[in-house]
């Protein structure tokens, strides 16, 4: 059921990006390529109305800062001021990160009630979006959605750290798709002298070349 959900909310994140840079691109696109001076092409430009454009972008961006910050809490990627509580000692620690975990969940969850509060009351009126003519409560329905799975997301930290005493943590420095390479597998530059860029080499490399030319050499 988790794995399901993860995979819900990531691709729910991913298609909101890619949707909206899309519609972004082909609304700039648009508006530039109005202006060029070809009446049978500016005129079929000229009948699209492209007004809702910018107005659609601003609710997927809406839904997906809501769903990305509950992937963040999942993840580990939002950023922390824990230099005090890091020099904490064990018990002292946990506490301190449990009560934070803890004080996410409710405040967070006091965020989606109030705003499944609105939505309730939206939804009784006439309101919509101005361009797209949208019923109002559809777009704040990301607030208590969001707001409540974000909620979730600090539960399941708080009690995956009361079980493993493990945080979810996020490499900011790592590349999808790029090894690490280690650093003994790596000849330092400047420990050898005259030594050619194209001799800085991983181990296995360098061995392999090492034994051709040994092999050669006989």
């Amino acid at each position: 059921m988790l794995r399901w959900l993860d995979h819900l909310e990531e691709w729910l994140i991913a298609t909101l990006m890619a949707g909206a840079t899309t519609i972004i691109f082909v609304a700039v696109v648009h508006r530039y390529a109005s202006g060029i001076p070809w009446a049978p092409l500016q005129d079929r430009l000229l009948a699209l109305n492209t007004s809702w454009a910018q107005e659609l972008c601003i609710f997927m961006f809406v839904w997906m800062a809501k769903f990305g910050a509950a992937y963040g809490v999942r993840t580990g990627i939002h950023v922390g001021v824990d230099v005090l509580i890091n020099r904490l000692s064990g018990r002292k620690r946990a506490f301190f990160i449990l009560f934070g975990l803890l004080a996410g969940a409710l405040f967070t969850g006091i965020v989606g009630t109030l705003g499944a509060t609105l939505v309730w009351e939206i939804s009784h009126t006439e309101q919509v979006s101005a361009d797209l003519e949208v019923p109002m409560w559809i777009v704040y329905l990301a607030v208590p959605c969001g707001s409540y799975l974000m909620s979730f997301r600090f539960l399941q930290v708080a009690w995956s750290f009361f079980k493993t005493g493990h945080l979810p943590h996020h490499d900011h420095g790592h590349v999808e798709g790029i090894e690490e390479v280690k650093g003994e597998d790596v000849i330092p530059v400047m420990a050898v002298p005259d030594l050619h860029p194209e001799q800085v080499l991983p181990k296995a490399e360098r061995e392999a070349r090492e034994r051709r030319d040994r092999e050669g050499g006989k």
